[in-house]
């Protein structure tokens, strides 16, 4: 991994989550997981899908990719690629949870825009132009940009946009993200090489579309 790429990581997790601290994980009867699976209503609109394969609960938080979670009693349960924990309650007839609440670090203020006007969780595997992270850091406003290069491969690519940091372009994804409906089926002969190019821009102050959007007509040219 480069060091740019360290850095922009590094960058991205500050405006959305700290790492994850140490849990104490214990360990249910499959019959206790069972009672969790179901599809429930977040706050925000999106659904929170839980499934158990092979003994595993998982995690899928609208279109984001499924991530395993860990009890920690019998209604608390946490990722270990996220600091943040799962909180189930309610109970219906049969005694399976009605509700889940997701419980992350306090002040976490990051939020996602795309040139598509899509924002937060939605940018998770759609295509645009920009995408852009903005938030509070050291009670300042701040925005990571990366912008696509309408000239590489694929463009504008898809984006991998998640609420606790990873923040990047993924332009060889097509065939994934669109359930097989495009594939950019990129061939190399041997020897050669393909160059991709973004701008990453940060910045201070509050995020504005229209700013964005004309840094990338300028890189357009």
């Amino acid at each position: 991994m480069s060091r740019f790429t360290i850095a922009l990581l590094m960058a991205s997790f500050c405006l959305a989550q700290n790492a994850q601290p140490g849990r104490a994980e214990i360990k249910l009867d499959p019959q206790v997981l069972a009672r969790y699976v179901g599809v429930y209503r977040m706050p925000s609109g999106a659904d929170m899908a839980i499934t158990l394969e092979n003994g595993q609960l998982l995690s899928k938080l609208g279109n984001q990719n499924a991530i395993p979670i860990f009890a920690e009693s019998e209604t608390m349960f946490f990722p270990k690629v996220v600091d943040a924990q799962l909180e189930f309650g309610g109970k219906d007839a049969q005694g399976r949870p009605t509700t889940v609440a997701v419980l992350d670090n306090e002040g976490v203020t990051g939020l996602y825009h795309s040139s598509e006007g899509k924002e937060g969780d939605a940018v998770w595997g759609t295509r645009g132009r920009w995408v852009a992270l903005s938030g509070r850091l050291g009670g300042e406003d701040v925005t990571l940009t990366i912008l696509d290069d309408p000239k590489n491969p694929g463009a504008p690519t898809y984006w991998h946009a998640r609420g606790y940091g990873l923040f990047a372009a993924n332009p060889l994804g097509q065939k994934v993200f669109s359930n097989g409906k495009e594939e950019l089926n990129l061939k190399l002969a041997a020897g050669a090489s393909a160059t991709f190019h973004y701008l990453v821009v940060v910045s201070s102050g509050r995020f504005e579309a229209p700013r964005v959007e004309a840094l990338f007509k300028e890189i357009a040219k």
